[in-house]
């Protein structure tokens, strides 16, 4: 069955509307590009003041093209275009591209006008690529409706890209350096549609073995976790993210909305969906290659050969760094070794050949290594030499390569000496890289995929037993902010099954200490108010008072303390808990992110929480698979397990908690943060409780 994506890529019959005959004109461009990459389709500029343009006839209006056509392509100024989707609406035309900027980008006007384009393709059920994109070129169907000067080689590399300037720069940059591609997708504004849909087309597409893409933002979080995680367990997808350091939202109202930053969403639904991230263009490009031309390592440990030691050493710690060691080379692999390389070579792990290994030398390295069953990768260096042929060394890799059943990638650095031995390595599927923490950093994300690969399929953890009515009840009740404190949020997290520290709440000194002697000493006071958002940094906590006198003398204290530095909060209470057993303090909060919905966060609690910033994040709705990975990424996770004599905690009460945070984010889409500071994870078999709790309703 076609997808209905396709003619984006393979169009029978293609529109080019506002084509012209001056080749300083970007649709010029597209034109002589539709032409020379053996697109067999027909093509119909559309232009009333040309009868031809490059050989081709040329139409006055869309109505008039002949059939078949099934694709548009629009390159006129703004303000025309909607008068042109309606034309191709009349036509029949359900898939068009729009290059022409002056849209959504330039706001106001240009907003408005992409809103009416949005709602004349939607009135036809037609579907868009841009604005203000710089088209779609398909390798294998010849179909080029960009403007871009060159193509690489045909390969089974799919890129994505929400710039334009981002696709023509790494054409230009790849073009002759042997990495095929099967298409390169610009997006522009995304209309309508995005990234998202993009990659679960190339999903299905039998050309296209990587995805690697190219995003500022993403709208539908929701729908790309699950779209990539599906598309994920067929093919890798690499995604490079820009604007990872920008400031997110000026959330202080919480610890969980402080440390939530704009990049930490985007960063846990990759997780979840099994895509690899990475940190620049170069990196994607280097990863996706390695990934659509070698074999996934069966383990992490990997062999270098070398004729240079730096090198090695850079090569060593990059692989470390990544998750990856050294192999241990077996006794009869080193003797083997011995016999085919000069006598003072190194046999050991990196595998030192010294600066006058040739080819011969490189292929009887590379054979023994891979031979070695404690050896799942290998990473052959050359450091050019006058005497030495980089185009020989480049072959007999390839050679080995091809016997192996591992995966092998090669360093060749330099720059002058570099680029027929590259071609040689990339047509060859080996790929080469001029510095050896590339190649660390590629076998890195290869290791990933395949521990992504091997987890079990654990689908988000089913409806809890909660009282979800009660809940709603409660949160409907008229308060006078949107900020609610501990004493309304004890009993909102014990609808949803969350157990909370013993306590109530006092007007009277009397009152706290009458309170005090029915929970059992020693007790805890805390302010309450909602106007006070952190309680200790107003003197608004006493702990371990012992007596009914301590307690006293405690109310009044902390009363005078907090009128004092916050004369105009309206303080509703104390409250006068129970002073909980020892345990493990840590955090568990919930932020709303605008892109991806709830933003679980875990982590090392207490007062420090923001100072230490020992915190993991995820996406709501989770597996039991998340919340464990939650826990496991933090130093708050390893106290959980027991260290220095101290008996592991009780990591299932920990998980339990953690997912009914996550369904009660989901069940109250009004709840912008909640968060409970801290959840105090008693012993294996004891469970955990909330000994403190905060929630912020939307409107913050």
């Amino acid at each position: 069955m076609t997808h209905p994506l396709t003619p984006f890529f393979a169009p029978k019959g293609v529109a080019l509307v506002g084509a012209s005959s001056y080749p300083a004109k970007l649709s010029y461009g597209i034109l002589q590009n539709m032409r020379s990459m053996g697109y067999t389709g027909g093509v119909y500029p559309v232009n009333p003041q040309y009868t031809e343009i490059l050989g081709q006839r040329c139409y006055p209006d869309v109505i008039e093209t002949p059939d078949p056509i099934d694709a548009a392509v629009v390159i006129l100024p703004a303000p025309v275009i909607p008068g042109v989707l309606e034309a191709c609406g009349r036509r029949g035309i359900r898939s068009v591209i729009i290059i022409s900027g002056g849209f959504k980008e330039v706001g106001g006007q240009g907003s408005d006008l992409e809103a009416q384009c949005l709602e004349i393709a939607r009135r036809y059920q037609m579907r868009l690529v841009g604005p203000n994109c710089v088209g779609i070129m398909d390798l294998f169907s010849g179909f080029n409706s960009t403007f871009i000067k060159g193509a690489p080689e045909r390969g089974p590399i799919g890129f994505v890209s929400q710039s334009g300037a981002v696709c023509g720069g790494v054409v230009d940059f790849i073009v002759g350096k042997g990495i095929g591609f099967s298409t390169f997708i610009s997006l522009g504004n995304e209309a309508d549609l995005t990234e998202t849909d993009m990659i679960e087309y190339l999903g299905q597409d039998e050309n296209t073995r990587v995805i690697a893409a190219y995003v500022e933002a993403i709208r539908d979080g929701q729908r790309f976790i699950q779209v990539a995680r599906q598309v994920a367990r067929r093919k890798p997808i690499v995604l490079l993210k820009a604007g990872r350091t920008q400031a997110g939202a000026k959330a202080v109202s919480s610890h969980t909305g402080s440390l939530a930053g704009s990049h930490a969403a985007y960063q846990a639904a990759f997780r979840q969906a099994g895509v690899i991230e990475v940190q620049s263009a170069e990196e994607l490009f280097d990863v996706s290659h390695a990934l659509a031309s070698q074999p996934l390592p069966a383990g992490n440990r990997v062999a270098i050969i070398t004729n240079a030691g730096g090198p090695a050493a850079l090569a060593s710690d990059s692989l470390a760094i990544n998750g990856l060691t050294l192999s241990d080379l077996s006794p009869e692999t080193q003797a083997n070794l011995r016999q085919g390389l000069v006598s003072s070579a190194q046999v050991s792990n990196p595998v030192d050949m010294l600066g006058g290994a040739e080819p011969r030398e490189y292929a009887h390295a590379l054979q023994h290594t891979l031979k070695d069953d404690n050896v799942d990768a290998v990473i052959a260096i050359l450091v050019p030499q006058a005497l030495v042929s980089p185009v020989g060394v480049a072959q007999a890799i390839v050679e080995q390569a091809k016997q192996g059943g591992k995966p092998v990638l090669s360093v060749i650095m330099g720059e002058q000496s570099v680029p027929a031995a590259r071609l040689v390595l990339h047509q060859g599927g080996v790929p080469m890289y001029i510095f050896p923490e590339h190649a660390g950093r590629a076998l890195g994300a290869m290791r990933l995929r395949r521990e992504w690969l091997s987890m079990p399929i654990d689908p988000p953890k089913q409806s809890l037993q909660v009282d979800n009515a009660l809940a709603a009840r409660m949160l409907a009740t008229p308060r006078r902010g949107v900020g609610i404190g501990e004493a309304d949020t004890r009993p909102l997290l014990e609808t949803y099954g969350i157990p909370v520290i013993p306590g109530a709440i006092a007007n009277t000194a009397a009152g706290a200490a009458e309170t005090a002697e029915k929970l059992g000493f020693p007790v805890a006071l805390k302010i309450v108010s909602d106007d006070i958002l952190h309680k200790s940094d107003a003197g608004g906590i006493r702990l371990n008072l012992g007596t009914p006198a301590e307690v006293e003398t405690g109310f009044h204290e902390m009363l005078s303390k907090v009128r004092a530095s916050h004369s105009q909060a309206k303080i509703d209470g104390v409250l006068v808990e129970k002073m909980a057993s020892k345990g493990v303090e840590v955090i568990v909060g919930m932020k709303r992110d605008p892109n991806f919905g709830p933003l679980l966060m875990f982590g090392l609690g207490g007062i420090f929480v923001e100072i230490i910033t020992d915190v993991a994040f995820r996406v709501a709705p989770l597996s039991r698979r998340d919340a464990v990975d939650m826990i496991a990424e933090t130093r708050a996770g390893r106290m959980l397990k027991g260290l220095r004599g101290q008996p592991p905690a009780d990591m299932e009460a920990c998980v339990d908690v953690i997912l009914r945070i996550a369904q009660f984010a989901l069940d109250f889409p009004q709840v912008a943060e909640i968060e409970i500071n801290p959840l105090l994870v008693l012993p294996a078999g004891q469970g955990a409780v909330a000994l403190d709790g905060r929630i912020i309703l939307t409107g913050a």
